[in-house]
């Protein structure tokens, strides 16, 4: 690679021979002015606006223009004399955390290149240091006629420089930001989330310029003297966006399908990236939290009303057997009476089950009822007995 600049780094009392090469190069295609009519180029020509004549290079000097307009002619003697101490120096200020550049003034890159066999050493021993101390290295240095501030890092095993604004040539952003109050839900929040982790990471070795390489074909076609045909026109999805929920979670879709998720559609619920927020869709949680029990209180219903029977009395019996409901049972009067009826209610089984169950009970009851009297009769006839030889001994 051509260098653009020779001079030295300035490492306290270390000084480095380098050659200055761009790091960067661009790959834009430039299109020439013509004239429509015979395909001329058109150029331009520099003519001095007092007498008119076209002047070269040779005749071309440098010039401050004052704010009436007045030109101060600056010759190149002029700005030799200057004090630059930077003019053929890269001088190393101060060695810092990276994080500490801010990225907007970040400008033009370059790699510093070893000038010659006796800068190998110290140039490999600064490239060790600024490894080892993960820290940056902020210089200043003269290019161009000005005086320019750099950061020095290592990539791979080049010491590369990057061109940085100086600070007061940053604007602040007063005035960018979106006014009012802007309130961002947690749901959104979460979608954005889900999206960021579908569209993931990517290698920025595979990312290439589309638009240059359609401009490439189109000249190759017209130069060919092939046929043109028209691109078809995508659907960008710009426009207004009335629902963000809407336009979220169809985003991450677009992105699994894009990475070749066909069969992740917005009802997967399989699916970790949207499963937990899409409940939420198009509504606040509050909302689908009250459709949602509305929903299940009203599937509840429904199933105990399939499960259960009325019997002509009044009473609702489970066909399952595994609970039973009273709704209008009379009123019992005796602890006879009583038993018998919470006996009646016990039954299991279906319809069929259910009568046979009440049949069984009844008879039950007319059994336990006749112990009872039976028993009871016993008894007092026991009594009875038992009197009747006391009497006849005495």
């Amino acid at each position: 690679m051509r260098s653009i600049w020779n001079g030295a780094i300035s490492f306290g009392l270390v000084s480095i021979p380098i050659k200055l090469v761009n790091a960067t190069e661009n790959h834009s295609i430039h299109f020439r002015q013509i004239h429509l009519a015979d395909g001329g180029r058109i150029r331009y020509r520099k003519v001095c606006e007092l007498d008119e004549e076209e002047v070269t290079g040779g005749d071309i000097g440098k010039a401050y223009e004052d704010a009436d307009g007045t030109m101060i002619p600056i010759t190149d003697e002029d700005l030799a004399q200057l004090p630059l101490p930077t003019a053929k120096t890269i001088e190393i200020v101060a060695f810092v955390p990276a994080d500490q550049i801010d990225p907007l003034q970040m400008d033009a890159a370059y790699y510093l290149s070893a000038n010659g066999v006796p800068a190998a050493k110290p140039y490999t021993l600064l490239r060790e240091a600024l490894k080892r101390s993960n820290k940056v290295a902020v210089a200043k240095y003269a290019l161009r006629g000005r005086e320019r501030l750099g950061m020095l890092r290592v990539v791979d095993d080049v010491i590369a420089m990057h061109g940085l604004l100086w600070p007061d040539e940053i604007r602040a952003p007063q005035g960018v930001a979106p006014e009012g109050d802007v309130t961002v839900r947690d749901a959104e929040l979460d979608l954005a989330d889900a999206l960021m982790d579908t569209l993931g990471e990517v290698d920025m070795d595979s990312l290439h310029d589309d638009y240059r390489e359609a401009v490439e074909e189109l000249i190759a076609a017209k130069a060919s003297g092939e046929s043109v045909r028209p691109a078809e026109s995508g659907d960008a999805g710009g426009g207004k966006v009335i629902d963000l929920i809407a336009a979220l979670e169809n985003s991450v879709q677009a992105a699994k399908k894009s990475r070749g998720e066909e069969g992740a559609g917005a009802e997967d619920e399989d699916d970790g990236d949207i499963a937990d927020v899409h409940p939420i869709k198009k509504t606040s949680g509050k909302t689908s939290g009250k459709s949602a029990g509305k929903t299940s209180g009203k599937s509840s219903a429904q199933t105990t009303k399939k499960s259960t029977h009325r019997t002509p009395t009044g009473k609702t019996v489970s066909r399952s057997g595994s609970s039973t409901t009273k709704k209008s049972a009379p009123k019992s009067t005796g602890g006879k009476k009583s038993t018998s009826t919470t006996k009646k209610t016990t039954g299991s089984g279906g319809s069929g089950g259910g009568s046979g169950g009440r049949t069984t009970a009844k008879k039950t009851a007319t059994k336990t009822a006749a112990k009872k009297q039976t028993s009871s009769s016993g008894g007092t006839a026991a009594k009875k007995t038992a009197s009747s030889r006391k009497r006849a001994s005495a």
